[in-house]
This record gives C-alpha cells, structure tokens and sequence, in this order.
C-alpha cells in the first residue's frame, strides 16, 4: 500500500511540474531561431545539438543496462 501511495504522489507531482513549466514555454518563443543572416539561429542549434545529444545518451545508457540485465540473469 506503502508503494501505490509513493507512486500515485510520483505521478501526479510530475504531472504538475510538466503542467508548471509548460505553460510559459506555450506563450511565448523562447529561442529565435530565425534566418535573418545576422546568426540569429545559432543558439538555437546549439540547443537542439544538447537536446539530441542527451537523447542520444538516454538511449545508449538504457540500452546498456539492458544488455547487463540479459547477462547477468540466469537461462
């Protein structure tokens, strides 16, 4: 019962922080990424190369811990 009510909490404080930080980032454009020749762009491909390298490394670390799960359980 413990663990239902610490996942329930989990959920619903995630919940409201995505709902928190996502209401200001809906109003607004927070990065120019225009193409006025001026390099207005560049910040916003510096985030994005961030974005996708996090993503990048999200993925890998899942994938090894699942190849140390695969060997480390017994067939």
């Amino acid at each position: 019962m413990r663990t239902i009510r610490r996942a329930v909490r989990l959920v619903l404080l995630t919940v409201g922080a995505a709902a928190a930080l996502s209401t200001p980032a809906g109003a607004q454009q927070l990065v120019d990424a225009g193409s006025k020749g001026d390099g207005s762009g560049g910040l916003a491909f510096v985030l994005m190369t961030i974005m996708v390298l996090g993503i990048w490394g999200g993925l890998f670390s899942m994938d090894r811990v699942r190849r140390r799960r695969e060997q480390a359980s017994p067939e």
